[in-house]
């Protein structure tokens, strides 16, 4: 699977760029300028926001201080807890298991992996299905 915390540096990283060439874009445009997946580009999100580099006015998303800590903070701390609990999860379940969006649960997973608070591992060799684990 490589690395996840690397895996999710780089999706960041091409967040941002495209944020920076662009200016402020929606999760739309983000997303086709990007060629990210969905749960690709929100778990970038929640990576930029721990760093404090992006922020979301109305629908679209910008570079700056971010305003996004309290939401995906509180939706990491969430996930915290279920991990502490489960000790690894499929992000299948999160939604459910933390009340938080499907979308909201990949940012508080880039969260987590940009605090080195999670790792991540296949399920089966050859499938795209992977586990979030605590480290």
């Amino acid at each position: 699977m490589g690395n996840i915390v690397e895996h999710f540096g780089l999706n960041a990283g091409k967040v941002w760029k495209a944020l920076d060439t662009h200016g402020s874009l929606t999760n739309t445009k983000l997303m086709k300028t990007t060629k990210l997946k969905e749960d690709e580009f929100y778990a970038a999100i929640g990576w930029l926001a721990k760093e404090n580099k992006i922020c979301k006015d109305g629908r679209v998303y910008r570079l700056g201080w971010t305003n996004l800590i309290d939401k995906i903070g509180e939706d990491a701390g969430k996930l915290w807890n279920i991990f502490d609990t489960w000790g690894e999860m499929d992000a299948t379940y999160l939604p459910k298991l933390a009340g938080v969006a499907p979308e909201d649960v990949y940012s508080a997973l880039g969260w987590l992996v940009r605090e080195g608070k999670l790792d991540a591992k296949k399920v089966k060799p050859k499938t795209p299905q992977i586990k979030y684990i605590l480290k």
